[in-house]
């Protein structure tokens, strides 16, 4: 198989979705690699670095387009690219189609084979493709929160951790899974009050098991989360309903009331966000304010340390590429239900319910493609 590795173009996006060591693998199971020429300029991987791995560089996202069998990005396909997506061609990537009604119309019309990284899904329920990058968002959030707090910043002045005889910062995580654990850790470690919100019992026992004395794992509701909203410093939304819209669980009138100068980072915008007030924004400018409240609505937060994010996305996602370009995506569907389940849009048809129901439209279940 032909596999063609994308050069990111979202606004500020410097991860890129092979590294030059996952460049080998493939070739060593027998595969072709295309790579867009500076690729992985930005992740620290050099076009030379790709070739010493047996990549062949290649000018243009066109190119890689029209040659390969199986397009790999980080980030979802952009408007310039829908025209190049060829019908029967595979595209492996974080798609989000859920929030996204324009790049779901038109993998509908490529007529591709649309497998998204962020809806595959072990037996446990885990998302093996989406942890590594909520791994990287929830300590970012933290390290964002921190400095937006800041004066200069816009914040309100307030030291996240404290010091000896004042009071830290309160930070509220709503959602106790890999983003919210992480950014959890981090606000603990830098010695603030956390509160860490779940409905799920058995997460917040194992939540109470694992993490320290200053934080606190709560059962959420909409009137705990109202209560403790007012208190915060800091509110992190780390809320995921795999392949579905976020929730809205902080209201305009939440944030109305929230104290000048606190800061919000939502964590679920590539999903359309669960705070009313969200909306995406970039690196360049990832911040906006609404009723003295600092929102920071980063959609691709990960890129902004491509290093460690490149080289942990690798290390998850080269195993599903590997299978999917040895087998084809319906063996390897039909061998793996994990691979099964990151079918989003199949030549024409979109195949996962969750991304049907956000734009009212017809969901077929993707055995009818595995016959």
């Amino acid at each position: 198989m032909i596999v063609g590795i994308l050069k990111e173009i979202k606004v500020a996006e410097k991860r890129v979705s092979m590294t030059p060591g996952g460049v080998i693998t493939m070739v060593q199971n027998g595969h072709k690699v295309l790579v867009e020429k500076n690729a992985g300029v930005g992740a620290g991987y050099q076009d030379s670095d790709y070739v010493d791995a047996g990549a062949t560089i290649v000018d243009t996202p066109a190119e890689i387009y029209k040659q390969s069998d199986m397009v790999m990005h980080v980030k979802e396909p952009q408007p310039s690219e829908y025209d190049m997506i060829r019908e029967d061609q595979i595209v492996f990537t974080y798609l989000h189609l859920a929030a996204d009604e324009q790049q779901t119309r038109a993998l509908i019309d490529s007529k591709s084979v649309a497998i998204a990284y962020e809806t595959i899904e072990k037996d446990n329920g885990s998302l093996p493709l989406l942890l590594p990058m909520s791994e990287v968002a929830g300590r970012m959030a933290t390290q964002e929160a921190a400095k937006y707090l800041e004066m200069p910043q816009g914040g309100m002045g307030v030291l996240l951790g404290g010091v000896t005889g004042v009071e830290p910062a309160t930070v509220v995580v709503i959602g106790g899974g890999i983003v919210g654990l992480n950014a959890a850790k981090m606000a603990c470690g830098l010695g603030a009050k956390v509160y860490i919100l779940d409905t799920n019992l058995e997460r917040l026992a194992y939540l109470d098991d694992v993490m320290p004395a200053n934080c606190f794992p709560v059962m959420s509701n909409a009137a705990v989360l109202k209560e403790l909203v007012l208190k915060a410093d800091v509110v992190i939304g780390a809320v995921l309903v795999a392949g579905a819209k976020a929730p809205k669980l902080l209201t305009r009138e939440m944030i109305k009331e929230m104290k000048d100068g606190s800061v919000v980072v939502d964590v679920a915008i590539d999903q359309g966000g669960c705070f009313e007030t969200s909306k995406a924004t970039t690196h360049d400018e990832p911040c906006y304010t609404i009723d003295g409240v600092i929102h920071y609505c980063v959609a691709n937060m990960p890129g902004a340390v491509a290093k460690t994010s490149t080289m942990a996305l690798t290390n998850a996602t080269l195993p599903y590429a590997v299978q999917i370009a040895n087998k084809g995506w319906k063996k390897a569907m039909q061998d793996n239900k994990e691979i099964k389940l990151g079918a989003n849009v199949i030549k024409g048809h979109v195949t996962y319910q969750a991304v049907a129901e956000a734009f009212d439209l017809d969901y077929t279940p993707v055995e009818r493609f595995l016959d």
